[in-house]
């Protein structure tokens, strides 16, 4: 299934046999104070920058209704300053596990990836919930 929007996302989590957890990293875009004009500028129309990982939430496709949804929720928390969330799927094992920390571990990959800028295997999506690709720098 090819996923083009959010909902498509929740639908896709819904088929899989495995109950499913959708990971989620909320992240800002900024320009080091030591960019150049040219680089300010290309991230004032959307391009470039460096991405830092503000928010981390997991729910099931369950609790989760839309974007609009999770958008709301990211208000929430006192993090609402963010441009891209990130979306990883897993097996939800927490039935099984009271304290799941592959959960954690894969946070802390996400949040890696997204530092280093390796984003190629996450979905993205932008605050208004339309896909976005990332290419290369």
């Amino acid at each position: 299934m090819d996923i083009t929007c959010f909902d498509d996302l929740l639908q896709a989590a819904r088929q899989q046999p495995e109950p499913q957890r959708l990971l989620f990293v909320f992240a800002t875009s900024a320009v080091p104070d030591d960019a150049t004009p040219a680089q300010k500028a290309s991230h004032m129309r959307g391009q470039g920058g460096e991405l830092t990982p503000l928010l981390c939430v997991d729910k099931t496709p369950d609790q989760l209704t839309d974007f609009a949804a999770l958008a709301d929720e990211s208000r929430t928390t006192g993090q609402a300053d963010w441009q891209v969330v990130f979306v990883a799927a897993m097996a939800d094992q927490s039935a099984y596990l009271p304290d799941n920390k592959d959960v954690d571990l894969a946070f802390q990959r996400m949040t890696q990836m997204i530092k280093y800028g390796s984003v190629s295997s996450l979905l993205a999506f932008d605050r208004a919930g339309d896909p976005l690709v990332f290419g290369a720098a």
